[in-house]
């Protein structure tokens, strides 16, 4: 227990417990079927055949159909990024920080990359300092940031793509919280008792609760524990 609160949940019998636990396993229960629901919808969703864009990745420009390196469909992820700034966003920072192994995606013919308006030269010099393992790629100087929904300056987006032949597809887009379901983060820290622990979640009165973003892990603390000399790499 931490000196920020003496908040504990109530105390009951093992019967009582068990009540109450398997009331809201109701509702989790309903939650998996409703998102199981909305995976069925997303894959009945139409798509949007898109223009030949060009982005710029390690072995130099390829065409947006070429980031599939031979694969059908391909999620990218926006990362968030101001110029010349030593420290991106720890949100975007931390998020991809998760993705140590996406060879699980294979089998699927799906590949994840990171897309950054930035110059590559910066995008990947950052990559390395905090130790991020996925495939990143330049959109500067492209339209393919902002008509993703991910302008320069604006944010971060998810979107997925489908692939026939030189043929590409936007099939799905999401931001914000529409993310946390990529996630093992929020998945994991919301079972705890106190969950977030930040001020806008509905909590019993006495749990420890603080602003948005103040438990969140900095970039600078990523980097330390897994970029470059922090000894946690392959």
């Amino acid at each position: 227990m931490t000196a920020e609160t003496t908040a504990l949940p109530p105390v009951v019998s093992a019967d009582e417990w068990r009540r109450e636990l398997d009331a809201l396993r109701v509702r989790e229960k309903a939650a998996t079927r409703e998102l199981d629901a909305i995976a069925a919808q997303r894959r009945r969703l139409p798509m949007v055949e898109l223009p030949p864009y060009r982005l710029t990745g390690p072995e130099g420009e390829v065409s947006l159909a070429d980031v599939f390196q031979g694969r059908s469909q391909l999620i990218t992820y926006h990362h968030m990024w101001n110029p010349g700034a030593e420290w991106q966003c720890p949100g975007c920072t931390g998020f991809t920080a998760q993705f140590t192994r996406t060879e699980f995606l294979e089998p699927y013919d799906a590949r994840f990359v990171i897309v950054a308006n930035a110059p590559l030269d910066e995008a990947m010099a950052y990559r390395e300092k905090v130790g991020n393992r996925m495939d990143w790629y330049s959109a500067a100087g492209s339209t393919f940031g902002p008509d993703m929904d991910a302008a320069p300056g604006e944010g971060f987006a998810v979107n997925v793509f489908l692939r026939d032949g030189d043929r590409v597809f936007r099939t799905w887009h999401t931001s914000g919280r529409g993310t946390e379901q990529l996630t093992h983060t929020f998945a994991l820290i919301d079972l705890l008792p106190w969950g977030r622990q930040e001020a806008w979640q509905d909590s019993p009165e006495g749990w420890p609760q603080q602003p948005t973003y103040e438990r969140w892990t900095s970039s600078e603390d990523i980097a330390a524990a897994y970029g470059a000399g922090s000894g946690h790499r392959d």
